[in-house]
């Protein structure tokens, strides 16, 4: 079966520039093409492709509005493609936080072909090798209507599988180690704003956050975060210490760990791993420290990236929040931390911050200090 693929951009220039983009790859054929959001919409949900190729500003509905719409009834892989993707930033993380994957600058289309297409190009392959098995889950919730039992539950204790916790319940207020450690994909930078501007003013630990995204967008997230929340998140550099009251963000195409020593570092890891950072490695390097404590969250995203690793540090102690269906643009990450007993709580995205805050201020229940 063909790869099909929808072209939404209300200029005809750019539309045939896409168009002549996506007939150069095999095995891929233009589903249809649209005028503007609110068409799109009317498109997806009549003829669902496997991609949709979104433009932002767009007459009748712009382009965040449409990714969030279709996100909605007809879920399915969307890739921003806009005429400039650092001058259009703050609605490329408002379309990116509705659901779409990435964002690319529109080629352009010359006497000689089209220019700039090749970032469009390794954009397109990327989507294609997830979107089997990372989109089947969403549109399975979206056609059937249904949701598991986690999603309408604001608390959901299951016990870790293996393991005994280790002290995790009280603390040292002025201990450099207590951390919230925090994942998300698609649908996170909206997530993570609302995560962040629900956590207390003065901060008694230090948030370290793994956002898959591509690495030329993660300094602009770091911005784009500090604007909208009014507090300073910065890039994790090699060698950063996380201490109460930062905010880091992976910022490198590489595995980023925590040290033995609590400080931060980027490694090559395995190659085989498509996401770079990926959750699970750190999440993992954490649970190795035995001394650190603090609490583990998983936010919208799909796949399950972040489940394992999170499993790990529940084992040893920490607290282990998931968000809930209901307040997810994809339920992968989050919806497999709760179903494999990972997340000690699956909350509405709300809820989490001021949990989290909770649970980190008195002893867990049932542990000894």
């Amino acid at each position: 079966m063909p790869f099909r693929i929808a072209i939404v951009n209300d200029l005809a220039m750019a539309r045939e520039a896409l168009r002549r983009v996506v007939l150069q790859l095999p095995d891929v054929t233009v589903a249809w093409m649209a005028n503007d959001g609110a068409e799109a919409v009317e498109r997806a949900k009549a003829d669902r492709p496997d991609l949709v190729l979104m433009d932002l500003i767009m007459p009748v509905m712009d382009g965040v509005e449409s990714t969030r719409l279709i996100m909605r009834d007809a879920p399915c892989p969307i890739l921003v493609v806009t005429a400039t993707v650092e001058g259009n930033a703050s609605r490329v993380y408002e379309a990116i936080g509705a659901g779409a994957l990435d964002a690319v600058d529109t080629p352009r289309l010359g006497s000689n072909g089209t220019h700039g297409d090749k970032a469009l190009l390794t954009k397109i392959a990327a989507v294609r090798r997830l979107t089997a098995a990372d989109f089947k889950a969403v549109a399975t919730r979206s056609d059937t209507g249904t949701a598991s039992p986690a999603s309408t539950a604001h608390h959901r204790s299951v016990a870790p599988k293996t393991g005994t916790p280790a002290h995790a319940g009280s603390h040292d207020a002025a201990d450099p180690f207590l951390m919230v450690a925090v994942g998300s994909s698609t649908g996170g930078p909206q997530a993570l704003a609302v995560f962040l501007k629900s956590l207390p003013a003065v901060l008694p630990y230090a948030v370290v956050i793994v956002q898959h995204m591509d690495a030329s967008f993660l300094p602009g997230l770091a911005q784009w975060l500090t604007s909208q929340t009014g507090r300073g998140v910065t890039l994790a550099r090699r060698g950063d210490r996380p201490m109460p009251g930062s905010i880091l963000v992976a910022g490198e195409p590489m595995q980023m760990i925590m040290k033995p020593g609590g400080t931060l570092d980027y490694v090559a890891g395995d190659a085989e791993l498509i996401h770079r950072p990926s959750v699970d490695v750190f999440f993992e390097s954490l649970a190795m420290i035995r001394s650190r404590t603090g609490a583990a969250v998983l936010l919208t995203g799909m796949g399950k990236d972040g489940a394992t690793g999170m499993m790990s540090l529940r084992n040893n102690g920490w607290r282990t929040f998931a968000q809930d269906r209901a307040t997810s643009v994809v339920w992968g990450m989050p919806g497999a931390a709760s179903m494999s007993g990972a997340a000690e709580r699956t909350l509405a995205l709300e809820h989490i911050g001021p949990a989290v805050t909770a649970a980190l201020s008195k002893p867990r229940p049932g542990v000894t200090t």
